[in-house]
This record gives structure tokens, C-alpha cells and sequence, in this order.
């Protein structure tokens, strides 16, 4: 097969990789979280564990959304070559990212993180989501760029994860959805407020009654 023929493939077959990749990592973080769901009561563990599995469950969330901005990117630069450098840059920002959760991360309860997860939902409403939104939304130079916009869009969800329980792979999939779907749909009021009004609702139930929360709360005991 001659360039002619390969080069409009490309961004399909970037797209495809990316979509491949994220299916892999999905089944390595479960893996990986095997036995560490503790609700709000999880731990981090040690540095390189959490690093290794941190970078490997972002790669697994964020990936599905961002592979239409890699194909975006293979067809603006006309080479499929340029697809590994871009994603790599987006992963390495939310590798970032969690360097941060783990140095702010502190044993907690369920009233700590019920008052995170509204503060989450709030933030889904305010001008810096807009604008952190709408940028993720649009094609970006650099795989650090793009990810610098979806983090900004998507941080007061992930705070969310790592109040409820970053080991989890419900609430891994559950916040994994809302991202994937921000990416891939235009920023209306339909859209984004009943999720926001969701969250701060969830978090009020988990202030008041956590008990009502699955695998929010460990039985005694254990």
C-alpha cells in the first residue's frame, strides 16, 4: 500500500491504537486495585505502587475520550508517527496530576468526602469548567497542551475519585463516563447541569447518610 492510499487511514488507525490501548489498560488497573477497595477508608499505598497504578487507571479513563483528538491530530500533522508523542504528552499530564493527589491524600471519613464530592459538583458550574471545557474540546498543537485544558475540565471529578475511593472501579468507571462523555459532547446547559446537580446531591446523601452509599463504608470489623 503506497502513502497515498495509507495516509487517510491513519487517523482511523490512530484512533483504533488509542482505543486498544485504553481497553489494556482498563483489565491491567483492575488488576492492579484487586483487594485494595476500601471506600472512603482506602489508602494510596506505597509511592511506586500508587504511581504505577495511578498513570495505568488514567491511561484506562481518559484515553477513550481523547482518541478522537488523536486522530484529530494524525490527520493535522499527516503523520501516524506523531500519534505516540501526543498521547504520550496527554498521560504524562495526568501522571502529573496524580503526584499531586498523592502528596495531598490524608486518611479520611465520610463527611470529608461527602464535602468534596459537592464541592466537585460545584465546580462542574462555574466559568474556569466552562473554559477548561470547551478548550478540551477543541483540537490542541501538543498532547501537554490538550491535557493541560482536560485536566483543568475534568480535576474537580477526579478530587471526587479520590474522595470516594481511588481504588475503586465503580467509581473508576463512573467518573471515567462523565469525562469520556464531556469530551465528546457540546458544552449546553442540558448537558452539564443535571450531572453537577447529581454530584452535589451525591455528596449531600454522604454527608447526611453514607451508610446509603455501596462500598462507600467498610463494615465493622474489617
Amino acid at each position: 500500500m503506497n502513502a497515498e492510499f495509507r495516509r487517510p487511514a491513519e487517523p482511523a488507525i490512530a484512533l483504533g491504537m488509542t482505543l486498544a490501548t485504553a481497553a489494556a489498560c482498563w483489565a491491567a488497573a483492575v488488576r492492579l486495585m484487586h483487594g485494595m477497595d476500601m471506600g472512603v477508608a482506602t489508602r494510596p499505598g506505597a509511592s511506586g505502587f500508587f504511581a504505577a497504578t495511578w498513570t495505568t487507571m488514567m491511561a484506562a479513563m481518559m484515553l477513550p475520550g481523547a482518541a478522537p483528538a488523536v486522530a484529530r491530530h494524525v490527520r493535522a500533522t499527516g503523520g501516524l508517527r506523531t500519534a505516540l508523542p501526543f498521547t504520550t504528552g496527554y498521560v504524562a499530564v495526568w501522571a502529573l496530576a496524580g503526584v499531586v493527589a498523592y502528596a495531598l491524600d490524608r486518611p479520611h471519613g465520610s463527611t470529608a468526602a461527602g464535602a468534596v464530592v459537592i464541592a466537585a459538583g460545584a465546580y462542574e458550574l462555574t466559568p474556569v469548567k466552562r473554559y477548561f471545557r470547551r478548550r478540551c474540546r477543541e483540537a490542541a498543537g501538543s498532547g501537554l497542551r490538550y491535557g493541560w485544558y482536560c485536566a483543568g475540565s475534568s480535576g474537580g471529578l477526579m478530587a471526587m475519585l479520590v474522595a470516594l475511593d481511588v481504588m475503586s472501579p465503580l467509581w473508576m468507571a463512573v467518573v471515567a463516563v462523565l469525562t469520556c462523555a464531556q469530551k465528546l459532547l457540546p458544552a449546553k446547559t442540558a448537558i452539564d447541569v443535571p450531572p453537577a446537580l447529581a454530584i452535589v446531591g451525591l455528596g449531600i446523601v454522604i454527608v447526611i447518610a453514607p451508610s446509603l452509599v455501596p462500598g462507600l463504608l467498610m463494615p465493622p470489623g474489617t
